[in-house]
């Protein structure tokens, strides 16, 4: 199974023994893979964005979903560089969010007819993941910063 498809598992090097973790370096690596999946998943919706007809519905729907959909990675990459843990927490929040929103959109383009459910599937796969490790991501983040006020 590739890394980020573990979820929130354990990172283990070839020299430990089984049972050690490696928790200094776990969670930045899995920072910099969901930092990927994001700028993927904006990237992909820009292509295929860029594929719908010139209606004005299409128009109207693929400038929402582009907002929401690129904005889902850049407000993940504010809440890494964030100045506290409340502003962390509140920046993922809204990564979430957004990434609900574009989750709406998507689901809106398969419904309506104007993107196929074969050419949808894995970016609406893809878009109900990354929504389930964001929403681990804040309730994790809300649980630490209760836990030291």
């Amino acid at each position: 199974m590739k890394d980020e498809e573990k979820g929130e598992g354990e990172v283990k090097s070839e020299g430990q023994a089984a049972g050690q973790t490696q928790a200094r370096t776990a969670a930045p690596q899995e920072a910099r893979d969901l930092g990927e999946r994001l700028l993927e998943y904006g990237a992909r919706i820009i292509k295929l964005l860029e594929s719908l007809p010139n209606t004005l519905v299409a128009r109207r729907v693929a400038d929402q979903l582009l907002r929401s959909g690129t904005s889902v990675g850049a407000n993940y990459e504010e809440a890494r560089a964030a100045e506290s843990k409340e502003d962390f927490v509140h920046k993922l929040q809204i990564a979430l969010k957004e990434l609900r929103e574009s989750n709406y959109w998507l689901r809106l383009l398969l419904k309506s007819g104007k993107v196929s459910a074969a050419r949808m599937a894995n970016l609406l796969d893809e878009s109900n993941q990354l929504r389930a490790v964001l929403s681990k991501a804040v309730a994790t983040a809300k649980g630490r910063s209760k836990e030291k006020n």
